[in-house]
């Protein structure tokens, strides 16, 4: 080995010198040269740099020789079979996809057109130098699935239905991550990965169950993969359900229902498909004649107490029957006090008139006389509130009279006669005195 190291280096500079052969015939020298260069041991490559390549199936590949302290020496690129693709600037491999893009001292660059899984693998950088260096770049082929397929389980699914649905991305390298969307709610699915040779087929499969509210909202499956950005397929739910029914009230808008007043209700139903029969009937006992069914509409014209009940409004469709009652209770009618009424009897036929009113005047003197009870009830506790906060009022300025009155006198009256004395035992003396004199002139405040 070591002997053909060496003249493949003295060929090498050879080479340089004999390159300006005709195009297209390659002397035998230089066919030599190429052979033994394809034999040259790897160095540590520590004056080379390069960097790996990821391209897309397809699009151009750059591959890069650099040398990092360039002295002239020679510099070739192989592929993965070590077949010289360029030495120096001459580019023996008979693949016209290969171009250079620049060559000098310090860089040979070459570019890889229309590239496919084939083109995958080591591709490397030699520097003729003593010793040889040489390092490899790997190049990897990136290929997008060919296919993105939803299959759905049914294509009309009932409401609370379990279905199934499957996700296929068909021929990618390397393998597709599938994710499951519902609206903008993601969901969890379960992959298989299949490997056909170098390619990657994976199927995604989604359980889902389905409600009313899941009518129309799209299911999306979106693949994750380095060749493609925002790659996706989506199929819209469909989903029959049975009816959803609500009882409204019409008339009255507002209040109770009274006894001799009417009443309105409307059923409405809504449900996929749109219900194909609606109709009302009352729980646990008969309809009353004089009620009026119109369609989705019951009229009750003049209500009494007979009609008090539970009324039920069904609606079904293809999936099944639903239905809403509504609990009708009759209250009394209002009562109205007609105002109080004068009258002036000049005959005796007027006599007869008021005994027509006699209940009603009797009606208004109790309704006087427990307005009037009221008011004396409120007048009676007022004044008796009054009484006692003045009673109150008037004990507390008497006993604060009497406390300052009897606060005087002891004031006044204590060590009467100390003041005058010249000292203190004339005070003592005089003081006792005065005490007993004072229980002779002792003064009484009334």
């Amino acid at each position: 080995m070591a002997s053909r190291t060496e003249p493949s280096g003295c060929s090498g500079r050879g080479g340089g010198g004999g390159g300006g052969g005709a195009p297209g015939v390659l002397p035998l020298p230089l066919l030599l040269l190429l052979a033994a260069a394809a034999l040259v041991p790897r160095g540590d490559g520590q004056n080379l740099v390069t960097e790996d390549v990821t391209v897309v199936e397809g699009e151009v590949a750059t591959i890069s020789c650099r040398v990092k302290n360039s002295d002239d020496s020679v510099i070739q690129l192989l592929n993965p079979n070590r077949q010289t693709i360029y030495f120096k600037d001459f580019r023996p491999l008979k693949d016209s996809r290969f171009q250079l893009v620049n060559f000098s001292n310090s860089e040979l660059r070459v570019s890889l057109t229309n590239v496919s899984v084939s083109d995958e693998g080591r591709y490397f950088c030699q520097l003729y130098t003593d010793p040889p260096q040489e390092i490899y770049t790997t190049v990897t082929v990136l290929v997008p699935p060919r296919n993105l397929v939803i299959d759905i389980q049914k294509d009309i699914a009932t409401e609370g239905e379990e279905i199934e649905l499957n996700c296929t991305s068909m021929a990618s390298r390397p393998a597709t991550t599938i994710r499951w969307f519902k609206g903008n709610k993601e969901l969890k699915g379960k992959s298989e990965v299949e490997q056909w040779s170098d390619m990657f087929t994976v199927t995604s499969q989604l359980l889902l169950t389905v409600g009313r509210e899941d009518d129309g909202v799209p299911v999306i499956c979106l693949v994750d993969h380095p060749a493609v950005k925002d790659l996706q397929t989506q199929r819209y739910l469909e989903v029959i359900y049975k009816p959803q029914v609500r009882v409204l009230q019409n008339y009255p808008l507002q209040g109770l229902t009274r006894e001799g007043e009417p009443l309105e209700l409307t059923c409405t139903a809504f449900g996929k498909p749109q219900p194909t029969e609606v109709k009302w009937l009352r729980v646990d006992d008969e309809m009353p004649q004089h009620v009026v069914v119109s369609g989705s509409n019951l009229l009750i014209n003049n209500l009494n107490k007979t009609d008090n009940g539970t009324y039920r409004c069904e609606a079904s469709n293809a999936v099944g029957k639903s239905s809403a009652d509504y609990m009708l209770f009759v209250y009394d009618p209002p009562t109205t006090i007609p105002p109080p009424t004068t009258t002036t009897t000049t005959t005796p036929t007027t006599i007869t008139d008021t005994t027509a009113t006699t209940e009603s005047a009797v009606h208004d003197s109790r309704a006087g006389d427990e307005g009037s009870i009221r008011a004396v009830d409120h007048a009676v506790i007022g004044g008796v509130v009054a009484v006692v906060v003045f009673a109150m009022l008037c004990l507390l300025i008497i006993l604060g009279r009497y406390f300052a009155r009897h606060k005087g006198t002891y004031f006044t009256h204590e060590a009467k006669g100390a003041d005058d004395a010249a000292d203190a035992d004339t005070a003592i003396i005089n003081a006792e005195g005065g005490q007993n004199n004072s229980e002779e002139k002792k003064e009484y405040f009334i």
